[in-house]
């Protein structure tokens, strides 16, 4: 249904109208005259009551009707099902090693939470640069996958690559420019869990590119979905191996694109978020 459209109908609702009152009929004039005697007046009463009872009657049927209509009648317990991306109330976590969320419960609710935030940390502007990187890698990973894992995302973040998009060795970004890698978790779900291990899925938001008047590598926006293996080691859920796949991804909207200085400016001033499921 568009807008208005539930205005369009000047009618009112089915089976309403306006209502006609019949008057009495027989001659003379309605507001004076003589006073008709007590059998009319009696007649009118019977009239009346007969008219009230109906009335009660079909506010009854009504009643009844509507009721059994409901599918969730009063007094029911049972509740909606929650969406998948729903909260669920719980509170984040207050630890963090090295600026990420570290302390998750051992539930499905806390391998999600990790999940959202493991995926901000592993695709984010810290990991242009070596030594970041690799305090990164050994917070989130189980101690059986660090070396595996650290040398995967070395090889991504190789120096080709980074000359590629405009970086120096170093990660750092040309004067005047900012490197934007920014990670925005939309959505969290559990494809398998156990109290040892578990398997979650992020969908992701990342906005990439360098910010400035020179850069042949702008700010664009994509979506894909980090998968994660999870293992729990140290009192914590740890990343045993990672994935990810394009999309989904929505229509881009009518949005004006923003001057680089403008992308640049809000990175910089716009702090990122602790993600809780």
């Amino acid at each position: 249904m568009s807008p208005g459209d539930e205005h369009q109908a000047t009618g009112g609702y089915g089976g309403t109208g306006q209502t006609r009152t019949r008057l009495p009929e027989g001659g003379g004039d309605v507001y004076g005259g003589a006073r008709r005697g007590g059998r009319a007046s009696s007649s009118r009463s019977l009239v009346t009551v007969v008219g009230v009872v109906v009335l009660l009657i079909a506010a009854i049927a009504f009643a009844n009707r509507g009721g059994d209509a409901s599918p969730t009648a009063a007094g029911t317990t049972d509740k909606p099902e929650t969406s998948a991306t729903a909260p669920t109330g719980k509170r984040p976590v207050k630890a963090a090693t090295g600026g990420i969320a570290t302390g998750f419960a051992r539930d499905e609710q806390g391998a999600q939470s990790a999940g959202a935030n493991y995926a901000v940390a592993l695709w984010s502007d810290r990991m242009v640069n070596a030594t970041e990187r690799h305090d990164i890698i050994q917070t989130v990973a189980a101690p059986e996958a660090l070396t595996r894992l650290q040398a995967d995302f070395d090889a991504n973040y190789s120096a080709g690559f980074l000359k590629n998009i405009g970086l120096a060795e170093d990660g750092s970004a040309p004067r005047g420019s900012t490197f934007v890698n920014r990670t925005l978790p939309v959505g969290t779900k559990v494809t398998s869990f156990s109290t040892d291990a578990a398997t979650v899925e992020v969908w992701c938001n990342n906005l990439f590119g360098l910010a400035g008047e020179s850069s042949t590598t702008p700010v664009t926006s994509g979506w894909f979905t980090a998968t994660f293996k999870l293992g729990w080691a140290a009192g914590d859920w740890k990343v045993l191996e990672t994935s990810q796949r394009t999309g989904p991804t929505p229509i881009s909207g009518d949005n004006p694109v923003s001057k680089a200085d403008e992308i640049g400016k809000a990175v910089e001033e716009f702090g990122g978020f602790t993600y809780a499921r």
